[in-house]
């Protein structure tokens, strides 16, 4: 009987050190991990006081721009990983409640098991963010004391309001690249060359808005007396002006089509005869107008997913904190998914933002959520193709799930013309309130910037979408179900 008790006794000795070793251990664990995000808000806060500063100087040195290139991305990584971090700890406190005020040991059980599995991934996220920001930072030093030496940009008052509304939170080297071309004064290699840097990206991407931001730079508009945006299917159409267009120039041409390179040679003839000084810029999304250009292009990608969750949540909550909504940060992380996986649509971006920002109730974004996954899923069960590439190549979209009615959506600068005779809707308002669509067909308004460049995006509208687009697989693409 002794002998028994005394290997019990043992038992629930070595089960209560075992108990004290693993608390000792998860407090230590807890505390690390605290300690790792505090020092990842600490360099998150001296990198975005670096990046912030950048865009109040000019910078000629590449070296440096590749530099703030490589410290942007691991602030938006950083600041993705914080908010993960953030809302791991929320969803934990939340089930740690439910746990207790249901005491059962099945949502004990299950409750140990997610923390487990999460705890690994989230320490690894915090080190791997915390190791590229200190990288960032260890290289820091001449960039910052370079960064001293570099011009001030003299900022009007709206300027940072308006970099939020254009989507300038980023695109931090790409500017500086393109401002110093604009702004150097040395001609390229040549007697009578001229400087011509092509701008090629994917659709909404940011391209024009980029342009617009530079070219509204003081600098910029005091060294070029006259910036010129042109269409590029009649870039010919210039030559007919010859005699009232002496003076240095700044030419912005937009291509939605290819130039013939006898066309191209016209027009670079004549722009030769313009100022010394004269520069142009071409706006496209062809890779092979790029054969134009005299200085290297500058190629605008989708953004990374970090990057575009940061614009978006800084979009969506403006002034108001995020932390003061850690649930409704969760939802936007959603969205920021959506949106990327949209191939990064900056005007779908600001679309969303616009909408999410009128009422800060969780109800609501979820709706606005499902309005667009169904969408999404919609058009690839009628298609076989991402919506992405419909809006890219100029096919009709089904829009049904924003208006809860068929419709189908064409952009108007894909082949068809405004009719400015139909009424106007705005996407915020059909998709939070769809008795506002009109009976007919309509415009509607996906975005339109409040300042400039004033910036429109409308679409035709036209009812009957099933009608339009049932049995209408794009060419070429096998629909789903159909034999080889």
């Amino acid at each position: 009987m002794e002998a028994a008790m005394s290997a019990v006794v043992g038992e629930l000795v070595i089960r209560f050190i075992s108990l004290v070793l693993k608390k000792y251990h998860s407090s230590n664990h807890a505390q690390s991990e605290e300690k790792m995000v505090e020092r990842l808000q600490h360099l998150l806060m001296r990198v975005c006081t670096i990046v912030k500063e950048v865009d109040t100087r000019y910078i000629t040195n590449s070296g440096m721009m590749m530099q703030l290139k490589t410290l942007s991305e691991a602030m938006y990584r950083g600041y993705s990983v914080l908010d993960n971090s953030r809302y791991r700890a929320l969803q934990e406190g939340a089930g740690f409640n439910e746990v207790s005020s249901n005491d059962s040991s099945s949502s004990r059980l299950y409750l140990a098991k997610r923390s487990r599995t999460t705890d690994k991934a989230t320490r690894l996220e915090l080190h791997g963010a915390l190791e590229s920001l200190e990288i960032a930072v260890a290289n820091m030093a001449e960039f910052v004391v370079l960064l001293g030496g570099c011009e001030r940009i003299s900022h009007r008052p709206y300027d940072v309001y308006m970099y939020t509304e254009n989507f300038m939170l980023s695109r931090h080297a790409e500017k500086q690249k393109l401002l110093s071309l604009l702004l150097e004064h040395n001609n390229p290699p040549g007697d009578h060359a001229i400087a011509v840097r092509p701008i090629i990206g994917g659709a909404a991407i940011g391209k024009k808005t980029l342009v617009a931001h530079v070219c509204g730079d003081e600098r910029v508009r005091s060294r070029f007396p006259s910036i010129l945006h042109l269409n590029g299917d009649t870039i010919l159409t210039i030559l007919d002006h010859g005699r009232t267009m002496e003076e240095m120039m700044l030419v912005v041409i937009e291509f939605t089509s290819d130039v013939g390179d006898d066309d191209w040679k016209k027009f670079h003839s004549f722009v030769i005869k313009m100022g010394r000084g004269s520069k142009i810029i071409i706006v496209s999304q062809l890779k092979r107008l790029a054969r134009f250009g005299s200085v290297q292009p500058i190629f605008l990608g989708v953004m990374s997913y970090d990057e575009l969750r940061y614009l978006f949540k800084t979009l969506v909550f403006r002034s108001v904190g995020p932390a003061e909504h850690p649930r409704l940060v969760q939802i936007a992380d959603e969205f920021a998914k959506l949106l990327w996986n949209m191939n990064g649509s900056l005007v779908a971006t600001n679309s969303y933002a616009d909408v999410l920002r009128r009422d800060l109730d969780i109800q609501f974004w979820r709706c606005i959520l499902g309005k667009g996954s169904r969408m999404v899923r919609r058009n690839l069960s009628i298609y076989d193709v991402h919506l992405n590439t419909l809006i890219h190549q100029g096919h009709p979209v089904d829009i049904t799930d924003f208006a809860l009615h068929p419709l189908s959506m064409t952009p108007y600068s894909v082949n068809v013309s405004i009719k400015k005779e139909l009424p106007s809707v705005t996407f915020g308002d059909l998709i939070t309130d769809p008795s506002v669509r009109p009976k007919g067909d309509f415009t509607l308004i996906a975005w339109e910037s409040r300042i400039p460049p004033y910036k429109s995006f409308p679409n035709f509208v036209t009812s009957h979408a099933q009608d339009t687009h049932q049995g209408s697989a794009l060419p070429g693409r096998k629909r789903q179900g159909e034999p080889i």
